[in-house]
């Protein structure tokens, strides 16, 4: 369109001007020639657009924002106290000044012994890890120390002592760690199977009718029997990500760890 209106322009005047002998080699030679300046000046356009694009290009390049992370290194944690690089994560003690850091609530409860994230645990390992931590972080060890290390101390000290005590119970520990999936253990759950419900009540009236202590010994060690077994069944759906199977091992679990409380309170 661009190149009709620049040549009906010059061709009416020429065709004024020009005897209507000339005119006919006028419009071939006149085509020719503006053929070629119109390639010329094409190509002068496409190179323009070709060096806008190049400078719009790098425009925009230069207005990136890239994330921070990718800008610089991760940063790392210090001591409040002495600036010491943390040599391990979780950071709850400097090693260098022995000073109790800030809580870290991103670690979660298996970070926090160094375990790894499963249902099955060495209670026994957990339980050692523990001592170590509250040797460390017990707030009656800091009470010489400054009130902001003291404030440090209780708060590391009681999520050392949530995190022991919900890692170490088999059923707490397996609530917690579908709920670190993102996952509702819907423990109180009501569960409607006759066969389960059934059961649950004839083992209330054993309790309830239990003579001695030995009566109710036997029936607590086959609750600890139920919560195993089902604890060994939320194991392996969990391993294999079927959680609507890891929240019914919940579930029985719950039942189980009640009838379970009846029967210490008896004893």
């Amino acid at each position: 369109m661009w190149r009709r209106k620049l040549l009906s322009p010059l061709s009416a005047i020429l065709r004024r001007t020009l005897p209507s002998a000339s005119r006919h080699s006028l419009d071939s030679t006149l085509q020719t020639l503006l053929s070629a300046s119109l390639s010329s000046f094409g190509s002068l356009c496409g190179e323009y657009e070709s060096r806008a694009f190049t400078i719009r290009r790098f425009h925009f390049l230069g207005n990136l924002k890239f994330p921070a992370e990718n800008l610089r290194s991760k940063s790392v944690e210090r001591c409040w106290n002495c600036n010491s690089v943390a040599e391990a994560a979780p950071f709850l003690v400097c090693e260098n000044c022995r000073s109790v850091q800030p809580v870290d609530y991103a670690a979660d409860y298996f970070q926090i012994f160094g375990l790894e994230k499963k249902s099955q645990i060495e209670v026994e390992n957990l339980e050692g890890k523990y001592k170590n931590w509250q040797k460390k972080l017990h707030p009656d060890l800091v009470h010489s120390k400054s009130e902001k290390e003291k404030e440090y101390a209780a708060e590391q000290s009681a999520r050392v002592i949530d995190a022991y005590h919900t890692l170490a119970n088999p059923l707490s520990r397996a609530t917690y760690i579908l709920k670190l999936e993102g996952e509702d253990a819907d423990e109180e759950k009501t569960i409607s199977e006759p066969e389960l419900l059934t059961e649950i009540m004839e083992t209330r009236e054993a309790v309830e009718e239990a003579a001695d202590s030995q009566a109710l010994s036997q029936i607590q060690a086959q609750m600890q029997d139920k919560l195993e077994h089902w604890s060994r069944s939320f194991a392996t759906a969990f391993q294999s990500r079927n959680f609507e199977e890891a929240r019914t091992s919940i579930q029985r679990m719950t039942y189980y760890k009640r009838v379970n409380e009846e029967i210490v309170k008896k004893l």
